[in-house]
This record gives C-alpha cells, structure tokens and sequence, in this order.
C-alpha cells in the first residue's frame, strides 16, 4: 500500500513536470496533436501507479517520450505552415457577412443548435447580429458582431483614455514583493510609507497593488484565532 503511494507521487509530479514544458496551452484550449498526447500520459501514468509489478520506469520513458514528440510537432508547426494546417487543421468559417454556411456546418458536423450555443458562451443571443463566426483549430468559436451591434468604446466617441498600464502585487500574504518594487523604481522604504496610511505594516497585509495610474489598494490580514 505504501509503495502505491510513493508510485504514486513519483509519476503525478513527472506528469506535473512534463504538463509544465509542454506550455500553457495545455491547460487551456488544446490542438488535436496536444490532447491525443495529454490523453496518453494520463493511461500511460495510471498503469504503473496502480500495478506494483510493473516497473514505474515503464511509466516514465513513455511519458517523456511523448514529451519529445510534443516538442518535436511544436517545432515543426513553427518551422511550417503546411505542416502546421496537416497537423492541426484550419480555422472553419461558420457564418460569414451574416450568411450561415450551411456546407461548412455540415462539413464540422456542426448544428444550428450547437451553433447557437457557441453564441451564448460569447454573450451574444441572437443570429442575426453575427457578422462572422469562425471555428478555431482547438475548437473555440470566435464570433465577430456586425458593428452596429458591437459594445461601443472610447474610440467611437473620439475619446482617448489616458494610459493605465497594469497592476503590480507588491505584497501577497504577508510577502514583500521586491522584484516587483524594483520594476516600478521603488524600495521596502516606500512601499512601508505608503501601507502605513492603512494602519498597518506591509507584513500585515494580504495584499497590496499598485495600478497604473498610481493607486494603492490594501487590505490586511484577518488573524488567526
């Protein structure tokens, strides 16, 4: 039992591992090539964590196998753009200039419903106020309104916002945040200066940012009790 347990954490931390170089895509919308891979590892690390007479390097070398071949199609997806439309395919227009493409719906094996569904995962209720939507190679639908029907911005009143930058955390729990004050030129000295308008000391605080017009926003720690 307790040998299945270390199994255990030996192959979730080289799946963690091989998860983290295989890049971030991974965790979110994935291309065909990534989730045919990412499926592999996890049959490939349950055999061995559960099967005490199976070697767990039998787990292992398949695992950064895969790891390789990922690494080697990234590579040539970046290399070639051929490759790149063989390996993941190309992005499909569903609706174009508000017209629904009936033969590229069938082709996706799409239906007006699911179609529909995509929509309103993009907040938008209504067909007719799509002037594109295109099915991405991960299987995302990215829909483009027809601009009267777009949220307006600054730009369509002639209005230019001033510049706001992002925000740095430059105390998280307690922790000082110093290469985050040193981004913004700034030392322990005055960053204590500035939490102690709050009442409290930058230890004391579970958080402080700075946003890019220059305000701070803290809030402290409850106590244990």
């Amino acid at each position: 039992m307790l040998i299945t347990f270390f199994r255990s954490i030996v192959l979730y931390i080289i799946v963690l591992i091989v998860m983290r170089l295989m890049g971030k895509r991974e965790i979110g919308q994935l291309q065909p090539f990534e989730l045919a891979i990412s499926i592999m590892i996890a049959d490939l690390a349950s055999i061995p964590m559960t099967e005490v007479g199976i070697p767990i390097s039998n787990g292992i070398i398949p695992i950064l196998g895969l790891l390789v071949m990922h690494l080697t199609i990234s590579m040539i997806n970046l290399k070639s753009i051929r490759a790149r439309e063989i390996i993941c395919g190309k992005p499909s227009i569903l609706i174009y200039r508000g017209k629904i493409m009936e033969k590229e719906l069938k082709k996706e094996r799409f239906t007006i419903n699911e179609l529909q569904e995509r929509l309103r995962g993009n907040n938008v209720v209504n067909l007719g106020d799509v002037e594109y939507a295109i099915l991405e190679t991960s299987g995302e639908v990215t829909i483009i309104q027809k601009p009267e029907k777009r949220n307006t911005i600054p730009q369509d009143f002639n209005i230019k916002p001033d510049y706001e930058g992002i925000p740095y955390d430059l105390v998280v729990d307690g922790k000082i945040m110093d290469k985050n004050l040193k981004m913004i030129g700034k030392n322990y000295m005055w960053l204590k200066k500035q939490v102690e308008k709050f009442g409290i000391k930058p230890e004391e605080a579970l958080v402080v940012t700075l946003d890019g017009k220059g305000q701070i926003f803290c809030q402290k720690k409850e106590k244990n009790k």
